[in-house]
């Protein structure tokens, strides 16, 4: 059975197969996570992002989906970018939520990555509404895995000190 271990870090600091990176649609950098990403990992990582842009995701990465790129100078092999969902009071989105953590799993899964650090997606989504909750992808996964794959997944999250 996989083992998820909860660490409270700065997630571009940590030694790991792959990095998942709350993405924004356009993968061209942001802020928060994205933007924290892209400059600890250096202009790598954006430069193999614009490739994407300008061959297989002309129109960005979809909401729930997940792709790999170069780590650049981070300490991991690999990021994976995905974009988790905006709240909305009027439509349940709790599954495109889901489908981003699940995504970069099967995405790590592909590249072979044994340890996999991930920030929490969507903090806006999930900071205002408590009835969604982020760690419940990572909850039916961890249930749903075979039981004959050794994994180690890494779950960084870092919260704002009042």
């Amino acid at each position: 059975m996989p083992a998820i271990t909860v660490v409270e870090s700065d997630i571009t600091t940590l030694t790991v197969d792959a990095i998942v990176n709350a993405a924004n649609s356009r993968l061209l950098g942001g802020g928060g996570v994205d933007g924290a990403i892209h400059r600890a990992g250096g202009p790598e990582i954006l430069k193999a992002c614009e490739v994407l842009r300008n061959t297989s995701l002309p129109d960005g990465l979809p909401v729930g989906a997940a792709v790999a790129t170069t780590a650049g100078k981070l300490h991991a092999k690999a990021v994976i970018h995905t974009v988790g969902p905006r709240y909305s009071r009027s439509e349940d989105r709790s599954g495109l939520l889901r489908s981003a953590y699940t995504r970069s799993l099967a995405v790590a899964d592909s590249i072979g990555a044994r340890t996999v650090a991930f920030p929490l997606i969507s903090q806006a989504f999930t900071a205002g509404r408590r009835k969604m909750r982020s760690d419940r992808p990572f909850q039916r996964f961890a249930r749903r895995r075979p039981r004959s794959r050794r994994s180690h997944w890494s779950h960084s999250t870092r919260r704002r000190q009042n």
